[in-house]
């Protein structure tokens, strides 16, 4: 009976081992551009990047990524595992400024710790619910009103929105619910829409607030290099909700500017430097308003 129980336990075991083997996600999936990866290090070492705040120094990587092509979807990599990943071939809004702020807090660690695999530890500290991704698709922050929530409270940085003014955002979170048919997880696995349906319930109670456009000019003075802005939309019956991300950068003119990873043509569709923040803002009449973001550390 012992050699049956033993022989069941290591059945168990390499079971168990297999399970976990078949969660991991190879390298070249979860990771594409080292030699991007490689050339921004080096023009960090070059140009002391760790010796500045962590604002500007996620300002001088995001300034380093201008030109990187826009594309759509980095995120979805697989149809059913989740997992910390970059893709420094292509960047979306939300990578862009993910990977500048992930990268920037990499060069507070030991020049030897500065790996693609360091990178992806701190992407998992952002991007995911209290830091940890546990292979679901549901641990992701897929929403900047719950990102920004998490994030704040986990004291990695500060919603200073409400402090520049900012009102009570009437939030609408429903667009990954509609739109499911153009996520490839979602596809994958339909079970999860009504657990999703239930953390934008939740999203949408959250303290979230926003500062509308056309205060936005006003309170430029009182933003700093590498403070995440978000950009809300128009939404129905009076709601709004995020629909883009970027970075403030104030040129050496002292104007407050917007760098973000673009779709519009006029800047080649990559990441860019755009025009004065709120120059931005009014520049497209479905744009509601901003939340400011500034990283602590």
């Amino acid at each position: 009976m012992f050699r049956f129980a033993l022989i069941g336990l290591i059945f168990a075991a390499i079971t168990q081992m297999s399970d976990a083997d078949e969660k991991t996600l190879s390298f070249s999936t979860v990771f594409k551009g080292t030699a991007q990866f490689d050339q921004l290090k080096k023009t960090a070492y070059a140009n002391h990047w760790a010796e500045l705040p962590i604002g500007k120094r996620t300002v001088a990587v995001g300034k380093a990524l201008v030109g990187t092509p826009y594309e759509s979807f980095t995120l979805e990599i697989d149809d059913h595992i989740e997992a910390p990943s970059v893709n420094l071939l292509g960047l979306d809004c939300w990578t862009f400024f993910e990977i500048s702020l992930a990268f920037a807090r990499m060069l507070d660690d030991p020049k030897e710790q500065h790996t693609p695999q360091r990178l992806l530890h701190y992407i998992e500290l952002d991007r995911y619910r209290d830091g940890k991704c546990d292979g679901q698709y549901l641990s992701r922050l897929h929403y900047l009103e719950d990102w920004l929530w998490d994030n704040h409270q986990r004291q990695l940085v500060r919603d200073i929105t409400k402090d520049l003014g900012g009102i009570r955002a009437p939030v609408r979170a429903k667009e990954m619910t509609i739109g499911w048919k153009g996520y490839r997880y979602l596809r994958n696995n339909t079970e999860l829409i009504p657990q999703l349906a239930k953390h934008e319930k939740r999203i949408e109670q959250l303290p979230t607030y926003y500062i509308p456009r056309q205060r936005v000019r006003q309170i430029e003075d009182k933003l700093q290099d590498g403070d995440i802005i978000g950009v809300f939309s128009k939404a129905a019956n009076g709601k709004v909700s995020t629909s883009h991300v970027g970075l403030a950068y104030r040129d050496s003119a002292g104007v407050l500017r917007f760098m973000h990873a673009t779709t519009q043509k006029d800047y080649g569709r990559q990441v860019a430097i755009d025009s004065r923040l709120s120059s931005y803002i009014n520049r497209f009449s479905h744009q509601a308003g901003i939340l400011v973001a500034r990283p602590l550390r």
